[in-house]
């Protein structure tokens, strides 16, 4: 047997782990893990395009001496199966080296413990042109008037993450990733954020991020079903959906607020939490397709940091993907959950087929096909029917059948998912014009059945005091 060594090309390596596909928010939120993990109190970013494009994360966790700062930049310095701490939110040893490196060519870190500093630096050029993995110890003094590393000295213990030669971005595009990666910490680490004891302090760029729970869990109006534990081969993982409440029950800015900047019907599904850090939102992992009816419908699942197996988690913390035995657990409390999630929707559809109502509108279905037509059975219409002409009575139907062949319902679904506040159809039917329908109704002439035919129509329900002004007192 014949055994060679075959090193791996450095140079092409780099430029592998560098395309694994982080967003810049998720790279970010790579570090902050890393600050957690190391009991961190305050997390402070700070994001500069100018003069030249910079990110620096400093942290007051348990910090790192020399030996460890070494270790902590070697690639894979963890074993995968190790048992982790139940705070880790790391796995692979890899999230510092390939978060940053996805966003920059020179990643710097200096750590501070027991008073005592230490520095250590990746430059990727630097690398690509020696074809080895030469970890550099760059002059501390060259970062003195950095005003972070100026903050680390006034800590006994912290770290300093600094990227440079950021090469993804331009200068324009950078700064409009700020907000993003606002929104994205503020969710992500919510949990922490929140806690009732010693929360975590995020600063991005001197702005104090608030906690963004996507379960609107102090509204009486979202509705949070009880929490299932489902165990499986020693492990539990415990699931509470929630329906968020429908932009009736909430303010406009309250029904923004929690629509995200991805909007409800992108937004709904499973929550994946490891450790009170959220990893994966936003999808059905191909038990359901999303729909509009079932939008409201968020599923919060918790699971500890020893079950990365299960799930599928990769390296970035930004993909899963269940195992067989717990998609079926899944798609059966999710089925439970969507019919209260469809709730808010089926009330409303059901109002038009309400046979104590006399609506405008019918729903008919016909093979399967559905169709909203208007309502011949209605007294208004049967009054007008019976005092316009043969041929007037005729175009008149047919008008009635346009209106209803060119019903804008994808204008109609576009406007309510995404500004269903402002939507004000009921102001097209003003007091004025029901005290003018009211006068023509009796210049028609109304006996005892029409009066009672009128009763149970919607245009009543919806203006009863008007017309018991109007027109019951008068007859």
């Amino acid at each position: 047997m014949k055994i060679e060594k075959v090193l791996p090309n450095v140079a092409n390596f780099i430029k592998s782990i560098r395309d694994v596909g982080y967003t810049f928010e998720v790279a970010i939120a790579d570090i902050v893990d890393n600050s957690i993990s190391a009991n961190a109190s305050f997390v402070k970013i700070l994001a500069l395009s100018s003069p030249k494009l910079q990110v620096n994360i400093l942290d007051d966790g348990y910090g790192m001496d020399e030996k460890e700062l070494v270790e902590a930049m070697r690639l894979a310095s963890k074993k995968p199966n190790i048992q982790r701490a139940k705070n880790e939110l790391g796995k692979f040893g890899l999230g510092l080296k390939t978060a940053s490196f996805s966003q920059c060519k020179k990643l710097t870190v200096i750590s501070k413990k027991d008073n005592i500093t230490s520095i250590r630096q990746w430059d990727l050029d630097y690398i690509e042109k020696e074809n080895e993995w030469f970890l550099i110890t760059p002059n501390i003094s060259d970062y003195k008037d950095d005003s972070y590393y100026q903050e680390l000295q006034d800590l006994k213990n912290g770290t300093l993450v600094i990227w440079e030669n950021i090469d993804r971005y331009s200068k324009n595009r950078f700064s409009s990733k700020i907000e993003a990666l606002m929104n994205h910490l503020s969710l992500v680490f919510h949990r922490f954020l929140q806690k009732s004891f010693n929360p975590l302090v995020i600063n991005v760029n001197e702005h104090k991020l608030k906690p963004f729970n996507p379960f609107n869990p102090d509204n009486l109006a979202t509705l949070e079903k009880k929490t299932e534990i489902i165990r499986f081969s020693n492990h539990k993982i415990e699931v509470t959906p929630y329906i968020l409440p429908h932009h009736s029950k909430v303010s406009k800015d309250e029904w923004n607020y929690y629509a995200t900047s991805d909007g409800y019907t992108k937004s709904q599904g499973f929550y994946l939490y490891r450790e009170n850090r959220l990893l994966i939102y936003g999808t059905w992992w191909g038990l359901l397709k999303p729909s509009d009816a079932t939008k409201l419908v968020r599923i919060k699942i918790d699971i500890s940091n020893k079950q990365d197996e299960l799930w599928g988690i990769d390296v970035k913390k930004s993909t899963a993907n269940p195992i067989l035995e717990l998609r079926q657990d899944l798609k059966r409390i999710l089925q439970e959950s969507i019919k209260d999630g469809i709730k808010p929707y089926s009330k409303r559809a059901k109002k038009i087929q309400d046979k104590t109502t006399i609506n405008f509108w019918d729903l008919a279905i016909n093979d399967k096909k559905i169709y909203f037509k208007i309502n011949k059975e209605h007294p208004i219409y049967n009054k007008i029917k019976n005092k316009i002409s043969y041929d007037l009575e005729i175009l008149f139907d047919i008008y009635l059948k346009s209106l209803e062949h060119y019903m804008p319902l994808e204008a109609i679904e576009y406007h309510i998912q995404q500004d269903s506040h402002n939507i004000s159809q009921k102001e097209l039917l003003t007091d004025e014009d029901i005290d003018i329908l009211i006068e023509q109704l009796k210049n028609v002439g109304m006996d005892s059945d029409d009066i009672e035919k009128l009763l149970k129509t919607d245009i009543f329900k919806d203006k009863q005091e008007l017309f018991d002004e109007k027109l019951l007192s008068k007859n």
